[in-house]
């Protein structure tokens, strides 16, 4: 294992003075705060890693997320768990439990008064411990719906400077999710009535040597959506990011499975292109020529997601609202759904 990247050490720094920063700045407006994913409304964040550990958040590197174990302990039993329960008090208290909510997307603020004790349903698996009540501040804790990510594999050999993998792959007890084990995971998907499923996390999910065999248990729930993460429009933008990615690679395998799906008249899955944002790739004519080869690919969208890391790559474009005329804002950035386009060709993007 290689030694965790300059931008890392910087980035766990800032998390610490953000951290500082948010909880004095709550109190002193008379706010709390809640998750918005441990309220189980969140799409994104909520994962099952690799080897059954669940964390309350995607980028969960070091395991301080970590909320439960489904080795051990059922989905309800986790996600009402003491450890996501004291997760829950503390962000009621005005306190942020682990330095990842800093950067969290799902980090949300309430006032004061409206913290309230939540006590789980009667029926609800005690796993042999009594469940003593909590506070909670936002939505009443629900099991999620909306979406969650699940992790195949921590293998990846993309090698990007923002993602800090090494450090999860360490603490991870194995490196790969077996079959079985993933049959259950579909139950599980299959039991909460997910509104969508991300096959994805911090590996790639092709790597794994028995990607052929999962297919088909993702076709049994529905997959709907691929992502292809190229975060460019030429092999030079993309390596400043993805080290050991390829662009011209990229590129035509995901307009290869766009011919594949379109040749047997399918309109599923979505295939969207993830554009993560950087001050190397943000400005007009590269947001421009991303769209135009993504209507070239024919893909359905193209999104275009900010990052905070590395912190000399931050989109200061994006932060000061000068894509906000590029599609429209949704929780991953701002996404130009290329099917509207089509039906409105006279539409034009700046």
């Amino acid at each position: 294992m290689k030694r965790r990247r300059f931008n890392w050490v910087v980035s766990d720094y800032v998390r610490k003075a953000l951290k500082v920063y948010l909880e004095w700045s709550a109190r002193l407006k008379g706010e709390r705060f809640y998750c918005n994913a441990l309220a189980g409304e969140s799409d994104y964040n909520i994962t099952v890693n690799c080897d059954l550990t669940v964390s309350c958040a995607c980028q969960d590197y070091d395991g301080s997320g970590h909320i439960g174990d489904l080795n051990k302990s059922t989905f309800k039993e986790v996600f009402f768990g003491p450890t996501a329960q004291r997760f829950r008090t503390e962000l009621a208290m005005g306190k942020l439990p682990i330095m990842t909510c800093t950067r969290c997307g799902d980090l949300k603020r309430a006032k004061k008064s409206q913290v309230k004790v939540f006590t789980p349903a009667s029926d609800a698996p005690q796993n042999g411990t009594k469940t003593e009540p909590s506070l909670f501040a936002g939505p009443t804790p629900r099991l999620p719906y909306r979406g969650m990510l699940l992790e195949n594999t921590v293998r990846c050999n993309i090698d990007c400077i923002g993602c800090d993998r090494q450090s999860a792959a360490r603490i991870r007890t194995t490196k790969q999710m077996d079959l079985d084990k993933l049959s259950q995971m579909a139950d599980l998907v299959h039991d909460l009535g997910l509104e969508q499923l991300f096959y994805l996390n911090l590996g790639e999910p092709f790597l794994s040597p028995n990607i052929g065999q999962e297919l088909p248990l993702l076709a049994a729930l529905s997959a709907s959506h691929i992502f292809f993460s190229i975060a460019g429009t030429s092999e030079e933008m993309l390596k400043k990011y993805e080290k050991l990615g390829h662009y011209e690679k990229a590129y035509t395998c995901m307009k290869a499975l766009v011919d594949y799906r379109n040749a047997r008249g399918l309109s599923q899955p979505i295939l969207e292109w993830k554009y993560l944002l950087f001050n190397w790739n943000d400005r007009p004519e590269m947001i421009s020529r991303a769209i135009e080869l993504a209507k070239a690919a024919g893909v359905d969208a193209i999104s275009f997601w900010p990052t905070n890391n590395p912190f000399f790559g931050i989109s200061y474009r994006y932060r000061l609202g000068m894509l906000n005329n590029i599609g429209i804002k949704n929780w991953k950035g701002r996404e130009v759904d290329l099917r509207q386009v089509a039906k409105a060709p006279q539409a034009v993007v700046a």
